[in-house]
């Protein structure tokens, strides 16, 4: 028999709370100043740990992330050392809270339906049910804020997802905040499915979704995305609100929008299925682990 878990957003919130517990205002990198060379020393040993798959316990005290434009920090760095970024994730800890963003590398290009994703730099492989929007025209930083409708209008399409978890850390759950913050926020890949037909006339509240990995419902949970299912009130705060950090959003953006089901584990060789009920179905497949 298949074992089952019930998941409610309260438990997702908790899972994801090293995410999406930023209150500070998204400019506040330009007062507070960022010792760049730590930062610099912090994200070799960040990146050294997840390209050779030996993670760390922690960070040295003194290369830790002392604030959070600190952590920021670090991710830029991390991100210019692994090439292009292919857009953001965003979330927020509960619908009223203020949300926080990160941007996904692009990691030499994001999985589809059936992909199988490749041993290098696998190791951790959480995965996360999401709902992802794929942007089909710019938004240029700009002092008047757009609108909702001027941001729904420049979205192409929506999407099942699966974010894939990596850390250099042999535990991200047990290290300080900020230190989980700058190893991006735990993100190792982005997985998106085929686009969903009339997404504008589907009601997040009644979205359900269930997370099966090697045959076995691990999570099923409705409405459970812990920033509420006013999702595109995210996709505005990251085009608003985070355009020092974006520097405007581009076409061709993805915006991954926090997760459905709090974190799952999958092994090498697993498959793993995120399946929505309006929102269709997103497979992949972890590669088996390289003879040594």
């Amino acid at each position: 028999m298949m074992q089952m878990t019930e998941i409610s957003p309260e438990t997702v919130a908790m899972e994801n709370e090293a995410a999406t517990t930023e209150t500070a205002p998204i400019n506040s990198r330009s007062v507070d100043p960022v010792d760049d060379d730590r930062m610099r020393q912090a994200a070799e040993l960040l990146l050294a740990a997840r390209r050779e798959r030996n993670p760390i316990a922690e960070l040295p005290a003194k290369l830790r992330p002392a604030t959070l434009p600190e952590a920021w920090r670090l991710q830029e760095i991390m991100v210019e050392a692994l090439g292009a970024t292919g857009g953001w994730k965003v979330g927020a800890a509960s619908a009223e809270a203020t949300p926080s963003c990160c941007p996904l590398p692009l990691w030499g290009g994001y999985a589809g339906n059936n992909d199988t994703i490749g041993a290098s730099f696998s190791r951790y492989r959480g995965v996360e049910a999401e709902i992802a929007f794929l942007l089909g025209e710019d938004l240029p930083p700009r002092t008047v804020p757009y609108s909702r409708d001027e941001v729904v209008a420049a979205i192409a399409s929506a999407h099942p997802a699966i974010e894939i978890l990596e850390s250099a850390f042999e535990d991200p759950d047990k290290v300080d905040r900020l230190s989980a913050i700058g190893d991006l926020v735990t993100n190792g890949g982005f997985a998106a499915g085929e686009a969903v037909p009339g997404w504008r006339e589907i009601d997040f509240a009644s979205e359900s979704v269930t997370m099966i990995v090697d045959g076995t419902v691990r999570v099923e949970a409705t409405a459970s995305n812990p920033g509420g299912t006013d999702l595109l009130r995210l996709v505005l705060w990251l085009a608003n609100e985070a355009q020092d950090r974006t520097g405007g959003l581009r076409a061709g953006d993805w915006i991954t929008t926090g997760s459905w089901t709090g974190k799952t584990m999958a092994s090498a060789g697993s498959e793993v299925i995120a399946r929505f009920s309006r929102f269709g179905e997103l497979r992949i497949y972890f590669a088996d682990e390289p003879d040594r």
